[in-house]
């Protein structure tokens, strides 16, 4: 894809739906939520899509991508450490999910 494609693709709403349900399932399986801000969830559901456009996957839209499969593996949404952030935090670090 050239650069005037991965600067102008914008998801459609229904993309970001599907995101957003899969995520909200995916979280309801393990024991947390999606944040309870809507705006936040659908920002980073765009997010997700311009990176899967972009670069293959759907990587965390707040950690950088630094263009080595091996080091950017643990940035694909679901993160490394969401978890554990969660978990501490109460959120992930990009507050897509959170504790209940």
């Amino acid at each position: 894809m050239d650069n005037q494609t991965q600067n102008t693709y914008e998801p459609t709403k229904e993309e970001i739906e599907a995101v957003i349900k899969e995520s909200r399932e995916y979280a309801q399986k393990n024991g947390f939520q999606l944040n309870p801000n809507e705006e936040v969830v659908k920002r980073i559901a765009k997010g997700l899509l311009i990176n899967e456009k972009k670069y293959g996957f759907r990587y965390c839209p707040c950690r950088r991508v630094v263009g080595n499969p091996e080091e950017d593996k643990d940035k694909i949404c679901p993160c490394k450490w969401h978890k554990e952030e969660i978990a501490q935090n109460g959120f992930c670090h990009c507050g897509l999910f959170a504790k209940k």
